[in-house]
This record gives structure tokens, sequence and C-alpha cells, in this order.
């Protein structure tokens, strides 16, 4: 049974997945990006084979040392993908997308896919069904947004968010969590009805940590996975060797 590490380092959270064969067997969440964290998870579950994922700085003896120890590959615009690219400047896509797409081809192969992700920012990812990455949008994603209202602006406070909130809210707090909340959900409903003007079929994938406060607002029909990155990454993994 081969053992893949799959490393998704974004700009919120260093995440690992561990893969038996092509299973899904757990993620785990890094304190910090360091050699002997690293080092410790390579000795914890002996993978033979890794994958990296990163849109941020970080420590290149990483890569030296998966390197060393498994068969490894570095996600980058010059992988082998189960998508072309038909876009200007291919190098300045981020390995997440990339991942994103190649997740939803695979899953759903010779059809249209826009693919969701709720992280720091919100990515619209769209594949046709020629397995074309023909782009898509970018937007703030819910913690930039409640950060930005608090630090620009004397008297908001900082908040956290919630499930439960109304429509109209009756305070700072629930005013604060019906605009970002409610918005990002309709901003989603409204560019998957503007995708729909454009594309008579296609499926809607969304994944992200801050599923679970959009999934019940939102209209349109969804499959929401939270480790659709990593099911992308083991999939583009197989496809470099």
């Amino acid at each position: 049974m081969a053992t893949t590490l799959c490393f998704d380092f974004g700009n919120t959270r260093l995440k690992v997945a561990v893969f038996h064969d092509a299973e899904l067997q757990t993620v785990v969440v890094l304190d910090n990006g360091s050699i002997d964290a690293i080092q410790n998870l390579i000795n914890q579950y002996q993978p033979q084979q890794s994958i990296l994922s990163s849109v941020i700085n970080h420590d290149t003896q990483i890569e030296t040392i998966l390197a060393q120890q498994t068969k490894f590959h570095k996600l980058n615009h010059t992988s082998k993908l189960p998508i072309t690219t038909p876009v200007g400047k291919p190098e300045t896509i981020g390995a997440d997308r990339l991942a994103l797409c190649a997740a939803a081809v695979h899953l759903y192969p010779n059809q249209h896919n826009l693919v969701i992700g709720l992280g720091t920012c919100i990515t619209y990812n769209f594949t046709n069904k020629f397995h074309e990455f023909l782009g898509g949008s970018i937007s703030p994603g819910m913690q930039m947004r409640f950060r930005a209202m608090h630090e620009q602006t004397a008297l908001l406070p900082i908040i956290e968010p919630a499930y439960d909130f109304p429509l109209i809210g009756y305070d700072t707090k629930t005013n604060l969590l019906s605009g970002v909340l409610l918005g990002m959900a309709k901003e989603i409903d409204g560019i998957i009805d503007a995708y729909s003007k454009k594309y008579n079929n296609f499926n809607v994938l969304i994944t992200g940590g801050d599923i679970p406060f959009f999934v019940t607002h939102l209209k349109n029909k969804i499959f929401a996975d939270p480790y659709l990155i990593f099911k992308g990454l083991y999939a583009i993994n197989e496809y470099n060797l």
C-alpha cells in the first residue's frame, strides 16, 4: 500500500492529507511549516510519495527534504495536468486553483465544472467539457471581509462567524454577520446564475473550511466537499508519476 502526503500551504492554514493508495485517511493542520514539523510527518507516516501546493513563501528546504525522502512533486504551471490552461500567463495561476480544477475533471470528466474555493479569498474556477481551464474570478473571503470592516473603521468590532443569524440584524454583531455571510451567499448564487446564462448545464462544486456557514443559504444545487483540493492534488500526483 503506497502512502502519499498531499501538502496544501494556503494563506490561512498549512494542511496535509494522508492517502493510502487512493483513500484519504486523515487531514492534519500544521502549527507551522518548520523543517522539524515536516520531518515528523515523514517519520510518522513513512510516505513513498508527496506533492506540495503552495501559495505562500515557504521554506524551500521543505522541498529538499521531501525530494530526498519521497518521490516528490511540486505543483506549478509546468506540471502535467488533466486540464489545459488556455489563459494568459499560466505561470500566474495559483497552484490551489489548478488542484481544484483537476479534482473537478477527475470527478466529473467531459462536463462543464464551476469550482468555488472558500479560503482567504473566494475563487471561482471554470473548466469546460474539453477539460480547458478558462479562468474565473477572485473576491475577498469571509475573514478578510470581517477584518476589513474592523480595520478600516473606527468603531466596528472584529467578530467571529456564526451559523445562525437574521436577515435583518438587530445589533452591530448581527448586522455584520448578515452583511458578510448572507452577502457572500448572495454573491455566490449570483455568480452561479451568471454562468447559467452562458452555459446550459454545468456542475457546481464548493470547498473550503467556511462551507458550513453558507450551504444552508445557497439556493443553487451544489456539491460540497471540504477536501476537494486534496483529491485534486492526489490526482495530479498520480498524473506526474
